[in-house]
């Protein structure tokens, strides 16, 4: 009898108990949902990277306040990248630690996609663009439609003013992320809006159980983060 079968019996998880856990950025945040639903967020956004501190506190703390035992749980989700090359060794392991543990599967969430579910819920644009600061004028970034479909697979870009022109003619596009403010400095268009802002835990609750329901997991031994030196070897300039 495989996970499926015996946490279920059937093709659909009964109560979908899954532990989100974001630490691609200097936020380090981790949240308990269940069936798609936040109950409990702890996070802390600082630039002192104190990930290796506070992560494994923060799991414990999420567990005690919503009274879920580790027994409990469903699945394990991670933000796998791109973003702090240290930052996503903490998470990731700390989230394969576990799922060994306890026999439960692993889900992985891509870091800009989450960044994109946070812009949808504060406004409705046409597209969004998201962007985790890289360096020098380059992003890490991604693009999206407002049902969060994939237009523009995760890819390093450098900026310049022709970034997205063609797109910015007929929509309204929403640039969200690290990287906001400096896109802001080269894009001048009135169909631009900027959010600055990191990754959370708390927008990975429904991504994670839609990719958990599908069977959507990962390979516990194999399975590694998106680290920026592994996920694109040089910048592209980009104009759609």
């Amino acid at each position: 009898m495989d996970y499926w079968q015996k946490r279920t019996g059937s093709q659909k998880l009964k109560m979908g108990k899954i532990l989100n856990i974001e630490t691609a950025t200097t936020n380090c945040s981790v949240s308990l949902a269940e069936k798609g639903k936040t109950l409990i967020l702890i996070e802390e956004d600082t630039s002192k990277h104190s990930h290796a501190e506070k992560i494994h506190d923060f799991i414990l703390k999420t567990l005690k306040q919503s009274k879920t035992k580790a027994k409990e749980l469903d699945a394990v989700s991670v933000s796998f990248g791109p973003g702090s090359y240290t930052g996503l060794r903490i998470g990731v392991s700390a989230a394969k630690g576990i799922c060994f543990g306890l026999g439960i599967p692993l889900v992985k969430i891509s870091t800009l996609k989450i960044l994109a579910a946070q812009a949808k819920r504060v406004c409705s644009p046409d597209l969004i663009a998201s962007v985790i600061d890289a360096k020098r004028q380059d992003v890490f970034f991604a693009l999206y439609n407002k049902k969060l479909k994939e237009v523009q697979k995760p890819i390093m870009i450098t900026l310049t003013k022709k970034t997205l022109s063609n797109e910015l003619r007929s929509n309204r596009v929403l640039f969200v992320g690290s990287g906001a403010e400096k896109t802001k400095d080269h894009i001048k268009n009135p169909n631009a809006s900027f959010l600055t802002t990191n990754p959370s835990a708390k927008e990975m609750a429904p991504l994670s159980y839609q990719k958990l329901i599908e069977k959507k997991t990962e390979d516990l031994a194999s399975c590694e983060p998106a680290y920026i030196n592994e996920f694109y070897t040089s910048a592209k300039k980009l104009s759609f």
